[in-house]
């Protein structure tokens, strides 16, 4: 979008030319209403549109080295400076000040295209790093909204510099456990994405922003090769797995406002009701194990989702894996269950329509779905938020890009990080427990299965085949397996079953998620007193005691 005065009668969009009623233009917050482009915009507005009205608190510069190579092209350096700084009203091309968002604190930094193309100096990088140490003193989290075209050239190899100085300052906000998020706008490339922009925890993005090291017009000279349309957008970003979410500018301030409203649990929730988990098998319904196996994979069975729009409050998802996509076999995010904040991942089937099913992988995640799980572990690790698992997948992907991918390593990275997590962990069965696959998400301090959910080393009709030599031998095969609750219980592999409506769960979702929400708030209730140390010695207790002579007696739940 053209820079335009929110005052102008009219305004062109510079994404598809219509003229747009200024003042509309500037209630739709400088988004075309035609064609969704969003226009750029100052520091000053974007701070004026993200912080509360009367929060903003001006954080002032700070000593940085002035024009240190001399440097001179056609023009002197300074002469530039002096240029940006008049037309922009600006000393720099960041605006920090500390404010609120949807009331919660926050340190902004917020960078200004306008000012030398938003470049990545001595100066921002001094500005990014003190935002960062403000945010370190008030325990708040920092917002950064990026624009820039890289590296300040005329600064030499001290801007370089710039990139390691500002990932160290994110390194200290890891290290004290709080929350940073980017918000990446159009155009933001070069020093700035190759530094603090992608380190954040969590990475929004406007749509149509582009973000990458090289721009597209230096990749195609240099290799030659015409690029996919929409490459490095926002769109592209999030289907590969860069960036968390896509968020139009309307709708900013709400998802901030999620986010940054995320705090440890001060205190568990009361118990509820005290049968809410069954500790016996006797208080099951006696059914057939390969029945139990049919009603494990009913289509209309409530799915991840499904649990999530009726119990979680505020629910955020996370999509990607920072690496090269984002596995829908796998929904994560944060949100409120039974007003605790928690991290959510879940295996996802699809439901009933066989088109989302396919679409889904029918739960089967690929190594970034387990990659994804992982990063949101680690945020949850950081945050302090207790993890909820909901699991239901046939098992492993079987296909060859899973292979590729590295499937296996995957898989073993998530059990080594779960065992290692200083959060309670309550992992829950809601449908398939299949292998690996499931066995990703549930090493756990808690692990509840449905009452007509099930847990194997395989598939009934899989070891049918290769130890009966004969398919039809699942039913067989699933009673020899003991995947059914009752027995998982007896063999200590799950602590509790969580009751279901009579006819199982597809039969009632609204039921089968209020007697999901009772189970795992109990679970959570115990667990969140526990500091690290107990958490973790007891998780790995838990797993030794697995093919021991120990005996195969249920976790003794008031002990470490």
């Amino acid at each position: 979008m053209a820079e335009q005065s929110e005052t102008a009668d009219w305004v062109r969009c510079a994404g598809c030319a219509a003229l747009v009623y200024g003042k509309r233009f500037a209630r739709a917050l400088q988004v075309c209403p035609e064609c969704g482009h969003h226009g750029r915009l100052t520091a000053q507005q974007r701070l004026a549109q993200l912080l509360d009205p009367g929060t903003a608190e001006p954080i002032g510069a700070v000593p940085a080295v002035h024009d240190p190579l001399r440097f001179v092209d056609s023009r002197t350096y300074q002469d530039r400076l002096d240029e940006a700084r008049a037309d922009t009203g600006l000393t720099e091309a960041v605006l920090c000040a500390a404010g609120q968002i949807e009331g919660q604190p926050c340190v902004a930094a917020v960078m200004d295209f306008r000012f030398l193309g938003g470049s990545l100096g001595v100066a921002v990088g001094a500005l990014i790093t003190n935002a960062a140490r403000v945010a370190l003193e008030r325990r708040a989290p920092l917002v950064l909204v990026t624009a820039s075209g890289g590296a300040r050239m005329q600064e030499g190899v001290l801007s370089l510099m710039q990139m390691a100085k500002t990932a160290q300052a994110m390194a200290e906000l890891d290290e004290a456990g709080i929350l940073t998020v980017s918000v990446i706008t159009d155009p933001t490339y070069g020093g700035v994405a190759a530094s603090f922009a992608t380190l954040a925890d969590v990475i929004l993005a406007e749509p149509g922003a582009r973000m990458g090291f090289a721009g597209p017009r230096v990749i195609e000279q240099t290799t030659g090769e015409k690029l996919p349309e929409g490459f490095q957008t926002a769109e592209f970003l999030l289907a590969h797995g860069l960036v968390d979410d896509v968020v139009p500018r309307v709708g900013l301030r709400p998802v901030l406002g999620r986010l940054l409203g995320l705090r440890p649990p001060s205190r568990p929730r009361p118990p509820g009701d005290p049968a809410a988990i069954l500790r016996a098998a006797d208080e099951l319904v006696d059914r057939d194990p390969w029945q139990n196996v049919r009603l494990a994979r009913h289509p209309e069975r409530p799915t991840t989702l499904d649990y999530i729009r009726r119990l979680v409050d505020d629910f955020q998802e996370l999509h990607g894996d920072r690496l090269t996509e984002d596995c829908p076999a796998i929904i994560a995010g944060t949100g409120h269950l039974a007003g605790t904040p928690v991290v959510l991942i879940g295996h996802h089937k699809g439901g009933p329509d066989l088109g989302e099913r396919r679409r889904r992988r029918f739960g089967m995640a690929r190594p970034s779905g387990y990659r994804k799980a992982a990063r949101l572990m680690r945020l949850a690790a950081k945050l302090r938020l207790p993890v909820v698992t909901l699991i239901d997948t046939p098992g492993a992907n079987p296909g060859p890009e899973a292979e590729i991918g590295g499937q296996a390593a995957a898989i073993a990275e998530n059990l080594r990080l779960m065992a290692r997590l200083p959060v309670p962990v309550v992992a829950v069965l809601i449908g398939e427990g299949g292998s690996g696959g499931a066995l990703a998400l549930a090493v756990a301090d808690r692990v509840l299965v449905s009452a007509n959910g099930i847990y194997s080393v395989i598939s009934p009709e899989g070891c049918a085949a290769i130890l009966w030599k004969d398919p039809q031998a699942a039913p067989a095969a699933a009673a020899s397996l003991r995947l059914h609750p009752g027995d998982l219980l007896s063999l200590g592999v799950v602590d509790g079953i969580v009751p279901e409506p009579p006819e199982g769960a597809h039969q009632d979702h609204a039921a089968a998620a209020d007697l999901l929400e009772a189970a795992v708030t109990e679970a959570l209730h115990e667990l969140i007193p526990w500091d690290p140390d107990r958490l973790r010695a007891a998780r790995r207790a838990r797993f030794h005691r697995y093919g021991t002579d120990l005996g195969p007696a249920a976790a003794d739940w008031s002990q470490p």
